[in-house]
């Protein structure tokens, strides 16, 4: 399925665009802020190929995808025409989300957006720690000073970043918020605040007023903060201008108002806020950090499973930012780490061919620092290595902060960030990154992953002959031709069984006719795909043709209607195979059982040559 495909199905799966209100991403998953919740089916949402799994969490809607998140984002905004920079319902930016929910969700909304420039600035500062402790290039070259300079920028010029992500998320101007953060960082104000310890002087007179000389750069919360107070005096200053007057009067006056109210009250109290915080983190790692460690790295993976880990970020931001230094992070790294070497367990232990491809690949991921595809996509589903992998994490989140490990940057946790990490002495930091895998898979290997291998070893037919209980329904085929195993569809979600279970068939005649007495359930008016239910309660799905949606209902003549009883060889649907096929489409026809969670399980009954009537698919209770 196409990244395309995946982004036309979330959105059918959603409600479609009129009831999104905002859609964003972050590194792994696809984020939508929903109108009304109850139109979106997670359910089938978790079902389409490559979503790893679909939830509603901190007042979004996350579609957990992995790696391919930004190209199906992308393709997600140009088929929904979704303006991702404001979110154009205020009304539901209260409706059904606690403080909580909204709090994590406002962090998200600002933070996942500059994703991109921290882990990339960060990722840099990992190289240049590389090059420069393996005696490469010396650290005082020109080339280490420019490696150094991109590095920090992130950090030196945060409000500029925050500013804007923080006038997107409040639905404000954001050159306005560009502004202000300028105002922070702008060099009155730095040079003032760096000269305080030789001029004695540490504030400024405005109107009689004090502005505190504080240096801003890196900070975090008081841009946030400025920004989402000026986003209500913004539009209250707008409401009372004259519409000939907004342009010149609005910027004023709300620069007039926010700029001395930024830095006479909203900066300092932010920026010791922001200090505070970072000053009790280290003091609890200080003073208790085995159990500081443990904590974190045990209950990571589950702060992951609920997107909830960015609701830290802006913590360990203003550490790196007043310590150069975060102890919060190291706890991440095992717990990625850990999960990996759980899901290589996984690996070694399943012989589900599907799920070892599966373990094998997330394995790689998760030690790149991206896990989502290892905890929803193998480590829950057995639901032990996952459990084994926080365990894991927290023994050696623990031991890092035994042995005051900690980052200097700001990063994905995983091993390709391992230059950015510190500790007593570093071999630490490498024991216990070694040690988070092999913990992980070692319990895991204890705890086993309860695979029913003697079920594996059985095949679907002889399971059931030994079942006296079990009964069987046979589904006639529908239509005249060849009939193929699933497998050897071109299309993933028919190969895959992701829509259904059943048989393939390649039509020789353009007639469908009706399988059992039944109802139509559905007919799309394309009328390429008719849905029918059986009366003894069986889903089928009879889907002409590959595409055949793109004909808009070109060749294809339906014959019943929406609702309508249909009795067993009644005419459904007559369809022009050579027009079909000169238009390039395929006509291979996937005859399915949609409700196969209902039955013990749905086989194939023939393959070859089959005429209207035979028995096609077999259907086990």
């Amino acid at each position: 399925m196409t990244n395309k495909d995946i982004a036309l199905k979330v959105l059918e799966f959603v409600g479609g665009e009129k009831n999104i209100s905002n859609a964003t991403h972050c590194a792994t998953r696809l984020r939508l802020v929903l109108k009304d919740d109850s139109k979106a089916n997670l359910q089938e949402i978790s079902k389409i190929e490559g979503v790893l799994k679909a939830q509603n969490s901190g007042g979004q809607l996350q579609v957990v995808l992995g790696g391919k998140v930004e190209k199906v984002y992308d393709e997600f905004v140009k088929i929904s025409n979704i303006d991702t920079t404001d979110i154009s319902d205020e009304k539901f930016s209260e409706q059904k989300k606690n403080p909580i929910n909204k709090a994590i969700e406002t962090i998200a909304g600002i933070f996942t957006p500059v994703l991109p420039a921290l882990v990339g600035c960060g990722m840099m500062k990992c190289l240049s720690a590389i090059i420069t402790a393996t005696g490469m290039i010396d650290s005082k070259s020109g080339f280490i000073t420019i490696f150094n300079m991109i590095a920090d920028v992130i950090f030196y010029f945060m409000p500029f970043f925050l500013a804007v992500s923080s006038a997107r998320k409040f639905k404000t101007n954001e050159y306005l918020a560009v502004a202000l953060a300028g105002c922070l960082i702008h060099p009155t104000i730095l040079t003032a605040a760096s000269n305080i310890v030789t001029t004695g002087v540490s504030t400024i007179d405005f109107i009689g007023m004090p502005i505190l000389l504080v240096k801003y750069t890196s900070t975090v919360i008081p841009i946030i903060l400025t920004v989402w107070i000026m986003s209500y005096v913004y539009k209250f200053i707008s409401k009372i201008i004259p519409d000939m007057l907004q342009v010149i009067l609005v910027p004023m006056l709300t620069l007039l108002v926010m700029v001395p109210l930024e830095l006479i009250v909203i900066g300092p109290f932010g920026s010791y806020v922001g200090t505070w915080l970072s000053n009790v983190i280290a003091f609890l790692f200080a003073t208790n950090g085995i159990i500081a460690g443990f904590i974190l790295g045990f209950f990571r993976p589950i702060l992951v499973m609920f997107g909830m880990h960015y609701s830290i970020m802006p913590m360990q931001i203003q550490q790196v930012a007043e310590l150069g230094y975060t102890p919060m992070l190291p706890s991440a790294i095992a717990a990625n780490i850990s999960q990996a070497g759980a899901v290589f367990a996984v690996f070694i232990l399943t012989k589900n061919k599907t799920m070892k491809a599966a373990a094998g690949s997330s394995s790689i991921t998760a030690l790149f620092g991206v896990t989502e595809p290892a905890i929803y996509g193998v480590n829950l589903k057995y639901k032990r290595p996952f459990f084994a992998a926080c365990l894991s994490g927290g023994i050696v989140g623990g031991f890092f902060g035994m042995v005051n490990a900690s980052s200097t940057a700001v990063t994905i946790p995983g091993v390709l960030s391992l230059g950015t990490y510190q500790a007593s002495k570093y071999i630490y930091i490498i024991i216990g990154t070694i040690a988070a895998f092999v913990l992980a898979a070692v319990f895991t290997f204890i705890a086993g992953i309860k695979e029913e291998t003697i079920e594996e070893k059985m095949t679907d037919e002889n399971k059931y002959k030994n079942d006296n209980k079990a009964s069987e329904i046979f589904i006639k085929s529908p239509i005249e031709g060849e009939a193929k195993d699933l497998a050897e569809v071109n299309d993933k979600v028919f190969s895959e069984g992701i829509m259904g279970k059943g048989v393939a068939i390649v039509p020789s005649f353009g007639k469908v006719v009706a399988p059992f007495d039944g109802t139509v359930e559905a007919l799309f008016n394309t009328k390429h795909a008719i849905g029918l239910i059986s009366n003894d309660g069986v889903e089928v799905l009879i889907h002409i043709g590959l595409d055949t949606v793109n004909l808009e209902g070109k060749y294809f003549t339906a014959h019943i209607e929406k609702g309508q009883r249909v009795k067993a060889g009644d005419l459904l649907v007559e369809f022009d195979i050579a027009g079909i096929k000169s238009e390039g489409y395929d006509v291979i026809t996937p005859v399915l059982i949609t409700n196969v969670e209902e039955y013990k399980d749905i086989l194939p009954n023939k393959v070859g040559l089959i005429a209207i009537g035979e028995e096609a698919i077999k259907v086990i209770k």
